[in-house]
């Protein structure tokens, strides 16, 4: 019986990108949990060793898939800051990127839940918050985005700098919960107009809150 070659789906010296794609897949399709490296490889088409020479293990695999897709999820919430007219106010200016964060963000779990819980359900601590693996093509991270919306917040005199301080854990935590609720929590079952209305008003919260 002649055995079937391994068939090459990615370009020479071009695996590890090739497996990195075939995990960004397999967690757009099923979250954090659907990434096992095995797998990529078979969609690669490749033997398991070879994966080896890129990824150790798959919570290597699975490092590299989050870190793609909160740049996906920085690159969503860019396309929200780029509607902010600039030919305004400091403090509206400010308080549009502050809502532009947080609409992209939701926006990003609700289009893409997958890369969304792979972006942010794997253990990562602050300290890696700004490791440019992180960032989308405008070279910022989402925690970079939080950041710099309080920023421009404090310098408009929106907000003090004793409520500026952390800050970014209470606006992220916020509309976090909210992103959670609505992809895996009781609130799936909202119409889209009724997130949309929820998102808005726990954006007004969030703006009123700081």
């Amino acid at each position: 019986m002649t055995a079937t070659p391994v068939r090459s789906t990615y370009r020479h010296g071009d695996l590890r990108q090739a497996l990195l794609d075939a995990g960004l897949d397999l967690a757009r399709d099923g979250g954090p949990d659907a990434v096992v490296l095995r797998e990529a490889t078979r969609r690669v088409g490749v033997s398991p060793n070879a994966a080896y020479r890129h990824f150790a293990d798959r919570g290597a695999l699975l490092d590299a898939v989050s870190a793609v897709a909160q740049g996906l999820a920085a690159d969503r919430i860019e396309i929200e800051w780029a509607k902010v007219p600039a030919d305004t106010d400091e403090a509206t200016i400010a308080r549009g990127h502050l809502r532009a964060v947080g609409t992209g963000y939701i926006g990003f779990a609700r289009e893409q839940p997958g890369l969304f819980r792979a972006a942010f359900s794997v253990p990562h601590d602050l300290r890696h918050a700004f490791s440019p693996d992180k960032a989308g093509a405008a070279g910022r991270t989402p925690f970079q985005l939080v950041a710099l919306c309080l920023d421009e917040l404090a310098a408009a005199g929106v907000v003090t700098p004793e409520r500026r301080r952390n800050g970014e854990f209470l606006a992220w935590s916020t509309v976090h919960g909210l992103a959670m609720l609505v992809i895996d929590g009781p609130l799936r079952g909202l119409t889209p107009e009724m997130i949309d209305d929820a998102e808005t008003r726990l954006l007004d919260m969030v703006d009123r809150g700081l």
